[in-house]
């Protein structure tokens, strides 16, 4: 996964709403209209925040009849909790070394 994907999908997942639509499909699968049951938002507006969701390829979508169901994309979602797990904090596992930088003033 590079820079820019890892990017967009942090992008998406920035907002609240976001954040609990995730929560609420890693049970599985809903209908679009269980999860705005569980908001107080209008139709346009979870449209799109399941635009963005679906748009960085962290949610799946499909059609049923009028219904749409929502899904998490389980191969996406691992691929970047495997690129975020790559992140560490080495800085503050370390003794610092003052006065040891390469800038001049």
């Amino acid at each position: 996964m590079n820079a820019s994907e890892i990017a967009l999908i942090c992008k998406a997942l920035g907002d609240e709403n976001r954040l609990k639509i995730i929560k609420m499909l890693s049970g599985g699968e809903l209908c679009a209209c269980k999860i705005l049951d569980a908001f107080n938002i209008t139709q346009p507006t979870l449209s799109h925040h399941m635009k963005i969701l679906t748009e960085c390829n962290l949610v799946n979508s499909r059609k049923e009849g009028k219904w749409t169901y929502y899904s998490i994309n389980c191969e996406k979602f691992s691929e970047f909790k495997s690129a975020v797990s790559q992140f560490t904090c080495k800085a503050s596992l370390e003794k610092k070394s003052v006065g040891k930088c390469c800038c001049k003033d």
